[in-house]
């Protein structure tokens, strides 16, 4: 439930806008003049703000499409990613964000033309090239959907540009509008999973694991290319027997036909931002655990990250062909959110 809106002046008569204040019609609203005054203030209580987090509605102003970080892809050669919106509605214990941003509240940039804009640019000066698209990496895609409607404002221009691949990365049994839509073979539906002991344990707030493998197998059914990213790794007691038994309980819902891509990452932050993190939770055993700095990054040791990846990738190419296995392991980069004020 959303109680607190602060909107930017200049967004107050945007048609979206208006939809959300409408539908929170009891939430207080509060006008600003940059969201950058509320969002990135460094004294904020991420811990306590995310109990309740508020609704920052704004217009982005340039960044709309960004280049990927190293090592995130799906094989492609031209990759970019847009975000919509900063900050998740989950609470998943690993996440950057935590790291990322001084802020737990919501930043959702209403001005979904000029997002229109700045892709259908990047698809036509590609002269009609394969690029793809990622949406999901500050926030979830679809988790809010039913509230933002940006999935809904963006797949008519994907389905113009057939050679435009577009991902979105989620965890969400959220199925509008995809249900509601004709499937599309250049969007991919990609779900971040984990094993169920592991997922229940840090990933809070989101569905169960048994949950979106229900809603991956309504989707495939439904005609939609679902994307499968086991990112991160956790490693921990009986790990191998753990990812087994979940690699194992895919392929049970999800026929290999139905599946676009499928990436591994490692748990992997940067040094900085991994110190935030545990400032933030500073009894948390996941950040207690055989983690070394490599080039500025916290991970796990070398020799127990290749492990995990190997260790899995084998496992699933016992089920699908090697070409649509990725590492995608990389470092997150650091926001343009957090420069703003």
């Amino acid at each position: 439930m959303i109680n607190t809106i602060y909107f930017e002046s200049e967004v107050r008569d945007y048609p979206k806008v208006q939809q959300i204040f409408d539908r929170f019609s009891a939430a207080q609203k509060i006008a600003i003049d940059r969201y950058g005054e509320v969002f990135n203030p460094r004294n904020q209580n991420f811990r306590l703000q995310k109990s309740n987090p508020s609704l920052i509605l704004a217009k982005k102003h340039d960044g709309f499409v960004l280049p990927v970080p190293e090592g995130f892809g799906i094989g492609g050669r031209k990759n970019f990613y847009f975000s919509h919106m900063y900050n998740c509605i989950y609470d998943c214990r690993y996440c950057f964000l935590q790291g990322m941003y001084s802020s737990a509240n919501y930043v959702l940039f209403v001005n979904y033309e000029d997002f229109e804009r700045e892709i259908e640019k990047i698809i036509r000066n590609f002269n009609n090239e394969e690029i793809t698209f990622f949406s999901g990496y500050d926030c979830d895609s679809l988790a809010l959907e039913n509230v933002t409607g940006f999935v809904s404002h963006i797949l008519p221009l994907f389905r113009r540009y057939p050679n435009a691949l577009l991902e979105l990365r989620t965890k969400s049994v959220q199925t509008i509008p995809l249900q509601s839509e004709e499937a599309m073979k250049n969007c991919i539906v990609a779900y971040s999973i984990l094993p169920e002991a592991i997922s229940a344990y840090l990933d809070n707030k989101v569905p169960s694991v048994k949950r979106r493998l229900e809603t991956m197998k309504t989707l495939a059914d439904s005609g939609w290319r679902i994307g499968l990213r086991f990112d991160p790794l956790i490693h921990g007691q009986d790990w191998q027997l753990l990812y087994k038994h979940l690699i194992e309980d895919v392929f049970s819902y999800i026929a290999p036909s139905q599946i676009h891509s499928i990436s591994f990452g490692a748990l992997r932050f940067p040094k900085k931002m991994f110190k935030k993190l545990h400032k933030l939770y500073p009894d948390e055993i996941l950040f207690s655990g055989p983690l070394s700095t490599n080039n500025g990054s916290v991970s796990y040791k070398r020799i127990i990250e290749k492990e995990m990846v190997e260790f899995c990738q084998n496992l699933v190419k016992e089920y699908v062909s090697e070409s649509i296995v990725f590492d995608c392991s990389f470092d997150p980069q650091v926001s343009e959110a957090e420069t703003l004020g």
